[in-house]
């Protein structure tokens, strides 16, 4: 059996921040650091995803070159992960010629055979620049609220998604000029080709995680719409079709191609360049992407058919364990605030495997988890330090002050074949955890091993027995030895220097296999010293007071839009704000952004088109009760009668329903 685990590649235009790698990447490597310990055939591959708008505009800001955005937090984001202990069989870039060329052959392929179809589309051009603006290079007014500084693909104050060409007043970001309308051909991807081999593939992965799974069958029950995969832009992957200049192929088109061209990167630095088929062209492989729960339809959706669509035998998806979202203090990180850790600056004032093992504890699996100072302080301390390295401490300084630093094997009692009997079964259930991605399980479970060996410890009291019965002695020393061993190993994933500097101790080899055979001789203790130390309450507070100096200085940086014009209290008397409860939810054919709500307002029902599909699930806003303004004129939308608008807060890119604090009877008047 063969493994190719992947990481989501990172974007280069920051840097790595501990959100980042709670979701995606330390998950990845702990599983694959299992992997090995069973001797399994595994490679890690990752890189940085280098194309796409927020490169160019960030490089226009500047006034340098993309690439030089690209080296420069490649280079930053390579170094969080080195200083994380984050080890990658290779980890590339997207802007790489050997990237370029395989993107552009993974298109023709699907071009070839008639998935990829050209279509006549509208867009803003900047006859100044002379080039064609895409969602972000073009602001103006939102042609819904009028609120100005809208951009091109969406308002940040009344969250409505639209068509960039409906935009009021635009200009263009770059000159400051006003654009004009002109056609251009893009090209995008049939997916409905696929929905039917997409179906039955997904209905026979019923050990993915549930919101995985069922995300994708109700997308697919739905119905696909052809999606974009061409850009005006000139930076990416250029089009490989004639007259296209100035067109590149779409972030999220090439993007996951980059775990295949990372492969090939690798195959060829260690000599054989052939090597990346074993894996890749191998139905036996179990492919797994590591990601962030904001990237489930690009992995078990887009990328399947994209691969589908090649023909020549691809690997599919074996699971694709995706998580949620670590926030930092009760709030979302926000890059923009600076409301963030930074992963670069951390381990230089902490641990780097302190930072590993708390974001172990604390893994967003199965919903959002909060990043606390305080919580990472007291796992720090009452756990790594008060329990695990209290349990290496007070054995090793026993054995080191009778027994010379040996530890030698005896005829265990049943009380010490009862000990090693409950330990080898955390063992196994820890084994059983990282199969399943459970490593905020295990990060417990290897804990219970270590407060195992302080209660035996504590029970057997060796200090009072040392003069009357050594053997009794002996055995203490030799189950608790022996428990450490095993918590070496099964730590190891989680936290690999530490437990081989533990393994160093007992002086045993780096850790190399679960499954170790019984040593049956002494453990010969070597160089012992205390293997974590204390985080001082000052350090915590200052790094609390840092975040909150940052965050101050970020906000004071951030530009808001305008406070609109003053209005009379006659003209906000004309709103009326009511509660209403959405009773169905769908999708609206053919759109990405939008769907279909019918709602109660208590006198009628009422159906509408909201802007919220990228945010919100049809099934996740059945039954929430929204504020909605019920007496805006009936608009038509792709066909449908929209009559009213519920209302939302858009915040750091994510759109947030405003919902009632406490249940309300529906058609309740705001006030």
């Amino acid at each position: 059996m063969k493994y190719l685990v992947t990481s989501a590649l990172p974007y280069a235009n920051g840097k790595l921040h501990v959100g980042h790698v709670a979701g995606a990447y330390l998950p990845a490597d702990i599983f694959v650091r299992w992997l090995r310990l069973h001797q399994q055939d595994v490679i890690y591959i990752c890189g940085t995803d280098e194309h796409g708008t927020p490169i160019s505009i960030s490089a226009d800001k500047e006034g340098v070159s993309p690439a030089e955005i690209v080296k420069r937090y490649h280079d930053s984001i390579k170094g969080a992960f080195d200083a994380l202990g984050i080890e990658f069989d290779n980890f590339s870039g997207t802007a790489r010629e050997k990237h370029h060329k395989l993107s552009q052959q993974f298109f023709s392929a699907l071009y070839g055979k008639g998935h990829i179809k050209p279509r006549v589309t509208r867009q803003f051009y900047c006859e100044h620049d002379r080039r064609f603006l895409p969602d972000r290079y073009v602001e103006g007014c939102c042609p819904r609220c009028q609120a100005p500084g809208a951009r091109g693909d969406q308002c940040d104050a009344c969250g409505q998604i639209y068509e960039t060409t409906t935009l009021v007043n635009p200009i263009c970001k770059i000159c400051g000029n006003t654009p004009i309308i002109r056609e251009t051909t893009h090209w995008y991807l049939q997916l409905d080709d696929f929905r039917q081999q997409l179906t039955g593939w997904i209905a026979g992965k019923g050990y993915w995680k549930e919101n995985v799974r069922n995300f994708m069958l109700n997308l697919l029950e739905q119905g696909l719409i052809e999606r974009p995969i061409t850009r005006d832009l000139s930076w990416g992957v250029p089009v490989p079709l004639p007259e296209t200049e100035g067109k590149v192929l779409y972030v999220w088109f090439d993007a996951p191609i980059g775990y295949i061209s990372s492969t090939v990167e690798w195959a060829e630095r260690i000599g054989q360049p052939e090597r990346w088929k074993d894996y890749w062209l191998d139905p036996e492989t179990k492919l797994v992407h590591f990601i962030g729960k904001d990237n489930i339809i690009f992995h078990a959706l887009i990328w399947p058919a994209m691969l589908m669509g090649q023909e020549q035998g691809y690997c599919l998806p074996h699971d694709i364990p995706a998580n949620e979202f670590m926030n930092l203090e009760g709030q979302k990180i926000s890059t923009s605030h600076n409301w963030a850790i930074w992963v670069d600056e951390f381990t230089e004032r902490f641990p780097a495997e302190y930072l590993r093992y708390y974001l172990a504890c604390n893994a967003p699996e199965r919903g959002d988890s909060d990043f606390s100072f305080k919580d990472f302080q007291q796992k720090i301390n009452g756990e790594l330090n008060n329990v695990l390295g209290n349990l290496a401490n007070r054995v090793f300084a026993f054995a080191e002050k009778n027994f010379a630093g040996k530890i030698e094997p005896v005829a265990l009692s049943g009380q010490g074949k009862e000990a090693l009997a409950e330990a080898n079964e955390l063992y196994r259930q820890m084994d059983d955890g990282y199969r399943d991605y459970q490593v905020k399980k295990n990060s417990k479970l290897g804990m219970d091993l270590a407060r195992l060996g302080n209660r035996w410890f504590d029970d057997r009291k060796p200090w009072a027995r040392i003069k009357t019965d050594r053997a009794h002695v002996q055995e203490t020393l030799y189950v608790c030895a022996t428990l450490l061993r095993l918590v070496s190993v099964a730590l190891y994933p989680i936290i690999p220097k530490s437990m081989n500097r533990l393994r160093a101790m007992l002086g045993l080899e780096a850790a190399s296999a679960w499954e170790e055979p019984d040593l049956g001789h002494s453990y010969a203790l070597n160089e012992t010293q205390p293997l974590f130390a204390k985080i001082e309450d000052a350090a915590v507070e200052a790094e609390l007071e840092a975040l909150r100096n940052s965050s101050r200085q970020g906000k004071e940086e951030m530009s808001y839009e305008q406070i609109k014009e003053q209005i009379s209290y006659d003209d906000f008397a004309r709103l009326d704000l009511r509660v209403a409860t959405i009773l169905q939810a769908e999708r609206v054919p053919k759109t990405d952004k939008l769907l279909r709500l019918k709602v109660d307002i208590g006198s009628e029902q009422r159906e509408l088109v909201a802007g919220i599909a990228e945010h919100y699930q049809p099934e996740e806003v059945v039954g929430k009760q929204v504020l909605m303004l019920v007496n805006l004129e009936p608009r038509k939308i792709r066909g449908i009668e929209s009559r009213g608008m519920i209302l939302a807060v858009h915040s750091e890119g994510k759109l947030h329903l405003v919902i009632p604090q406490n249940p309300c009877s529906p058609g309740s008047t705001a006030k």
